[in-house]
């Protein structure tokens, strides 16, 4: 069992550290905003630069490949160069890649400025994460930080798409990137005072060849998830992730050789961080593939416009900021095993109510099953956090929060996948189409509920009425399905955590490795 060691006296945090955590906090709530604020300006930054289906797809998803594919190696750098310094190169290319990108002149432009932001955004969650795990060495305090860090992530999530549509209410499509440079600018500002420099004097030389290869791993997996996501089963989207799964042996079997690997395998060794990681996966696995069905329930089945379907998602996402802050005071009362299993459980019994909803009068229950479930997630996901950060020692912090988000990461866009292929399966074979339909258009209905939509819009009012009610029947029942097997998954994994982590305590850092990173934290700040 891991126990605090009491034999010494763990160095508390003071008015630094926390005012060093809320410039941390900005940059990771700006990170998360950025992953989804750009949805809802797509259709004005199409009319402006005129790109091509392939390049809009690109547009979209490129930052958040770059992004996964990066992280193992921005972690495992910063623990190389130097957290603080690592942060503060990111910060300087992720505000000069946001002008740039706010200023597009073409679709080429854009995808080259959205590719820059991902590497950019990269170095921002390992960096700042180890930058915490260094900065609070008390356990309780270290919880607490690490809860605040992961409420601005989740909370910048789910607010990316109000907050793009109110920018979009009074600005042009490119004023979704300029966020970033205040930010940014606060950041290099603040940050060279405010916190310490952390680095693994023993770490060696960056292996290329390793990074190389990490990439081949994860950006071909994540785009093949994706694929079979968006367009169902195809070759190019299995062949995607059979690459990168053959990569990812040679890999794996190129760090069990390497005395300074980029990835740490032996972390994984330790019981409770590889469950952890588990955890951390299976609940975004669920939550991934849910949010995808409720972004379309909001827009396609109750007629929400865009702006309003990202107003009602606030809610869960408050929901999840109070319930993550709350992870601490309730791991002090009963434990981390019922904090992580018990959350789990309400996750659990939240997507449940949403099995219970249909295509008229359900909005209630969606979203009061959203809220239920991200109380239940958030203090779960901020204690997971902080026991896989913890469980590594303290020179490998930064490559510890890599892997943590990087499981989170494959968590989402294999629910994603797996979940939205399943629930559009579903749909396709729940789906009946009236008599009279046009066989081309029919084809469309039974592609997707959209496809449905655009149907209906070129059909007289007998016809559409009655494909639009049928197709968001099915749609619903997809939908009530997803939910069901998320709740599935989420109380199974309730009973792993209460009983893997039922007498967990968060390890302090050995004392040695405590006096060694002080005086690192007494090094001369950059002016």
């Amino acid at each position: 069992m891991t126990t605090i060691d009491t034999s010494a006296p763990v160095e508390r945090a003071g008015k630094r550290q926390w005012i060093g955590l809320a410039v941390l906090a900005l940059p990771t709530l700006l990170l998360a905003l950025d992953m989804s604020v750009l949805y809802l300006a797509l259709p004005h930054l199409a009319a402006d630069l005129q790109p091509s289906s392939t390049q809009l797809l690109w547009i979209t998803d490129i930052y958040g490949f770059m992004v996964a594919g990066f992280l193992i190696t921005m972690g495992t750098l910063g623990d190389r160069i130097g957290r603080r310094k690592l942060l503060m190169i990111g910060a300087v290319c992720f505000a000069a890649a946001s002008v740039l990108a706010a200023w597009s002149t073409s679709a080429e432009m854009l995808i080259a400025t959205r590719t820059v932001l991902g590497i950019a955004g990269a170095t921002l969650m390992p960096s700042t994460l180890g930058l915490i795990t260094n900065m609070f060495k008390d356990p309780k305090q270290r919880g607490v930080a690490i809860a605040v860090w992961m409420s601005c992530f989740m909370g910048g999530t789910a607010l990316g798409p109000a907050v793009g549509g109110v920018l979009l209410e009074a600005f042009w499509w490119g004023s979704v990137f300029l966020l970033g440079v205040p930010v940014m600018v606060l950041l290099l500002t603040t940050g060279p005072v405010l916190l310490p420099e952390h680095r693994n004097p023993d770490a060696g030389r960056l292996d290329l060849v390793s990074v190389g290869l990490s990439l081949g791993t994860i950006l071909p997996i994540i785009y093949g998830l994706k694929e079979l996501a968006k367009d169902g089963v195809s070759t190019v989207a299995l062949g995607a992730v059979v690459a990168g799964a053959v990569v990812g042996v040679t890999f794996i079997r190129r760090q069990l050789r390497l005395d300074d690997p980029l990835l740490d395998l032996r972390l994984f060794r330790n019981k409770r961080f590889s469950s952890a990681l588990g955890i951390f996966s299976v609940g975004g696995f669920a939550m991934g593939g849910m949010f995808l069905f409720v972004s379309q329930y909001l827009q396609l089945v109750q007629g929400l416009s865009p702006l309003e379907a990202g107003l009602w998602l606030v809610p869960p996402a408050v929901a999840m900021i109070g319930g993550t802050m709350f992870g601490p005071v309730l791991n002090q009362k009963v434990g981390a095993g019922w904090v992580i299993g018990g959350g789990m459980a309400v996750a659990a019994a939240g997507l449940f109510l949403m099995t219970l909803a249909g295509a008229t009068g359900g909005l209630g229950l969606i979203v009061g099953g959203m809220i239920v479930a991200t109380v239940g997630l958030g203090p779960g996901a901020a204690l997971t956090a902080d026991i896989v950060v913890s469980s590594a020692p303290p020179e490998k912090a930064g490559s510890a929060a890599s892997v943590s988000e990087t499981s989170g990461e494959f968590g989402i866009a294999l629910g994603i996948a797996m979940l939205g292929s399943l629930g559009t399966a579903v749909y396709r074979s729940e789906l009946t189409i009236p008599a009279g339909t046009p066989a081309e258009l029919a084809t469309a209905a039974q592609d997707s509920l959209a496809g449905a939509a655009v149907a209906a819009a070129q059909l007289p009012g007998d016809v559409a009425a009655p494909l639009l009610d049928a197709a968001r029947e099915a749609f619903m029942t997809g939908l009530n399905t997803v939910a069901g097997i998320g709740a599935t998954a989420m109380f199974l994994f309730a009973i792993v955590g209460v009983s893997l982590f039922r007498r967990f305590q968060p390890a302090a850092p050995a004392p040695e490795a405590a006096t060694a990173e002080a005086s690192e934290a007494e090094e001369p700040v950059a002016a």
